[in-house]
């Protein structure tokens, strides 16, 4: 029973340490602070670039086949958050991608990735653009390594269903928190 015990906290402990050590950085988005007026949406009233940031991670998990990107903002008042970007299948050898990886016309995309519409409606990305006089908003941007080379979410999928599905074969991830408050 004790060797038992010893090896479960071991593997929790390796577990814990592969997901911690993954790195996410980016010259645009910086821990912590504001997005720049470039990540921010150009409609609904907000007056933005609408250009995701360039993205860099390391210490990537022993086991990765892929990686997915989202960018999501669970302070939304939807009842639900807000998905402002969701790429899947992105190769195990990219670990960057260029700012505007996410322009709506895919021509920036890693060969095989895949964007899923957001809750803007369309497919790429749609940057920060909380309601008038809120709090800021903590806008996520996530890394994930998964164990899949393709996670199988249709092209015309929700963002949700392809978080379900990057959470079932998540093997580590990084994070980047941005509290944005973009008009008063």
């Amino acid at each position: 029973m004790k060797t038992r015990l010893a090896v479960s906290i071991c593997t929790m402990t390796m577990l814990s340490f592969t997901a911690e050590s993954m790195v996410i950085t980016s010259p645009q988005v910086t821990e912590g602070a504001s997005l720049n007026t470039q990540q921010v949406f150009n409609q609904w009233g907000c007056e933005g670039d609408n250009v995701s940031p360039e993205l860099v991670w390391r210490d990537v998990p022993k086991g990765t086949k892929s990686f997915a990107v989202t960018m999501y903002d669970p302070d939304a008042p939807t009842g639900s958050g807000w998905w402002h970007w969701v790429m899947i299948n992105i190769p195990a050898n990219q670990t960057q991608l260029a700012s505007d990886a996410g322009n709506q016309s895919g021509e920036n995309l890693p060969k095989g990735a895949q964007m899923q519409r957001n809750d803007f409606g369309f497919v790429g990305f749609g940057g920060a653009c909380p309601p008038p006089n809120s709090a800021p908003h903590n806008y996520k941007i996530t890394v994930y390594a998964l164990d899949v080379d393709t996670l199988g979410v249709p092209a015309e999928g929700s963002p949700a269903l392809a978080g379900y599905y990057i959470l079932q074969h998540r093997i580590g991830e990084a994070q980047l928190l941005a509290p944005t408050n973009t008009r008063n």
